[in-house]
Order: structure tokens, then C-alpha cells, then sequence
């Protein structure tokens, strides 16, 4: 029975230690650490790696619930996977700990907020995507394909699809969508 700690970060530019010495307090022996987004579980090795290591009577510990995940639906198919293997999880900042039942109706109280957050989260972005265009500040990325030189190559060369997108090193859907609006 041991007490294995998961920290993580959503990018890179973010720091860890203060989450790495939470779990240190509570009695981690072992912690996985990574720099990655939370609302999906791919590309989460360490998270994964730590999933398959946890045995019948370990403990997972985490700093608030977020970090394990961002969507209810991840967080409940990694609170079954770790009900299924008989590991307790615990988060230090709330009150969680899935070995009572107060601990996991609070559990998954905290994730139904958790994906309410992603979603809040969400919707501001797109709504300050939305102002910007209509304010002419967002034109979006700049065009990587030069669709004078698509047109060119069709009506100058006579080059059909295949060798249009060969000759500028494109995709053939790319010279599609140029030449068939």
C-alpha cells in the first residue's frame, strides 16, 4: 500500500513545484509529473503510466481535482479504473478521499465544476474571437498556400490537381478547395 502523488501543469510555461511539494506533505513517495492540457487524457504518458502502476490498496493523491481532469467524463473513467484496481484517491485542497462516501459525492461534485469551468473557459475565448473579428483585429492565419500560383499552374500550365499540389508540395484536397469553391 502505497501513496503515489500526480501533478500537472497545462503548459509549459507553467511550474509544478508548488503542487510536487503539496504532494511531498502528503506523504507521496512517488510523483508524476507533466506539462500537458487536461481535458482529454491523450498525450498524458505519466498519467497513464501512473494508471497502470496503481495497485489493489495504493492511494492516488492529486492537489485539487482539475489536475486529473478537466471533462466529467475523463474523470469518471479514471475513478473507475482506479474503483476497478481498488486504489483510494485524495486530493490535498479538497475535501476528497473516494475511500468515504462524503468523499466521493464531493468528488463528483468537484468534476461536474470542473468541465462548468472548461466550458465558461471555452465560451469567453470564442466570444473574444467573435469581438475581434468584428472589430477587424482577427484576420486568422495568414494564408500558407498561394492561390495565385494554384490558378496559374491550372490555367497557364494546364497542370491538373495532382500535379499542382506535387509541384508546390501540397496536399491535392488543398489545390481542390483553391480551384472548386
Amino acid at each position: 500500500m502505497a501513496t503515489y502523488g500526480y501533478a500537472r501543469v497545462s503548459s509549459t510555461d507553467q511550474d509544478v513545484t508548488s503542487q510536487r511539494e503539496a504532494l511531498k506533505a502528503a506523504g507521496c513517495e512517488i510523483i508524476r509529473e507533466e506539462k500537458v492540457s487536461g481535458t482529454s487524457r491523450e498525450g498524458r504518458e505519466e498519467l497513464k503510466i501512473l494508471l497502470e502502476f496503481l495497485r489493489e490498496g495504493d492511494t492516488l493523491v492529486v492537489v485539487r481535482v482539475d489536475r486529473l481532469a478537466r471533462s466529467l467524463s475523463d474523470l469518471q473513467a479514471i475513478t473507475e479504473e482506479l474503483n476497478a484496481k481498488g486504489v483510494a484517491l485524495r486530493a490535498t485542497e479538497q475535501p476528497v478521499d473516494t475511500s468515504t462516501s462524503t468523499g466521493k459525492a464531493f468528488f463528483q461534485m468537484l468534476g461536474v465544476f470542473a468541465e462548468f469551468e472548461t466550458n465558461l473557459r471555452k465560451e469567453r475565448q470564442l466570444d473574444g474571437i467573435a469581438r475581434a473579428k468584428a472589430s477587424g483585429a482577427y484576420k486568422g492565419r495568414k494564408p500558407s498556400i498561394n492561390v495565385e500560383e494554384v490558378k496559374r499552374l491550372r490555367d497557364q500550365e494546364g497542370l491538373g490537381a495532382t500535379e499542382i499540389a506535387k509541384h508546390m508540395g501540397i496536399a491535392r484536397t488543398s489545390v481542390y478547395r483553391v480551384l472548386l469553391p
